[in-house]
């Protein structure tokens, strides 16, 4: 039986960029707004949170801000004051202190930028993840983004979080990618694909992401056929993580899933 009591999807900004860096090979010169979304996972043993968005200080702050994004592939996501998490959890009478897990699907600067907030959580992230991220495998891991005093709890294979809370192994994005099955006490289960497709297309057209580990496009596209499969064996939802028109269809704060 299920652990988990409510589910909400949380804004934490928007990015745009080229509509490849979503669908490889597909959408040249096409620009895409994209959400940066975070999940909260209430349960009967405590919260978890499924990425953790942007630090905010690289974007607010104008010397961070041309640091970190002058020379990047797209620029700086636009994140408003009240998109930080420690906000949303304040309208719930919580505090960073009240999550216990943050589990990290995979350690981007737009997943993992927030962890300056929860240095007290136990971090869950693969073990090839953390060691990608820390290698520099690619420029969208912003070093001292995970490089702080952390409690990490790194894992090689899919496990249960708590009940009804399980982690699925999906690389292709990155070498560590973990998307999360989520069962829900009435409605449908859903399954975060995280980054492994970042839009509806991916899904349907089991189409690769634009930036693929070691362009490992094959290794990409099988985890989306997981995914597909875990999904018709389950009768989860498969909800894409960058996808506007997919978040404009989801409940949005502070209602939540249950």
């Amino acid at each position: 039986m299920t652990e988990v009591t409510k589910f909400y999807p949380l804004l934490t900004g928007k990015s745009c960029y080229e509509k490849t860096l979503s669908t490889r090979d597909r959408g040249t010169g096409q620009i895409i707004e994209a959400p940066i979304l975070v999940y909260l996972i209430e349960t009967k043993n405590g919260r978890i949170l499924y990425d953790v968005g942007c630090d905010y200080n690289k974007i607010c702050g104008p010397n961070l801000r041309h640091y970190y994004y002058n020379n990047f592939l797209f620029g700086p996501p636009e994140m408003e004051p009240d998109q930080q998490i420690p906000n949303y959890l304040d309208k719930l009478g919580l505090r960073e202190l009240d999550i216990d897990i943050v589990f990290c699907g995979h350690l981007h600067f737009d997943h993992a930028g927030g962890l300056c907030e929860f240095s007290h959580a136990e971090i869950h992230v693969h073990r090839t993840e953390l060691k990608a991220a820390k290698d520099q495998a690619d420029e969208a891991y912003f070093l001292d983004d995970f490089s702080g005093d952390y409690h990490w709890h790194e894992i090689n294979a899919e496990y249960n979080l708590v009940g009804g809370v399980r982690a699925i192994e999906t690389p292709g994005h990155t070498s560590g990618h973990m998307s999360l099955y989520i069962e829900l006490p009435k409605g449908q289960p859903i399954i975060i694909a995280g980054d492994a497709a970042d839009l509806m297309e991916n899904i349907e057209n089991e189409i690769a992401p634009g930036l693929c580990w070691e362009n490992n496009v094959d290794l990409a596209i099988r985890s989306i056929r997981k995914l597909k499969r875990i999904s018709r064996e389950t009768g989860a939802e498969l909800w894409p993580n960058h996808d506007i028109q997919f978040y404009n269809k989801m409940r949005q704060f502070p209602s939540f899933y249950e």
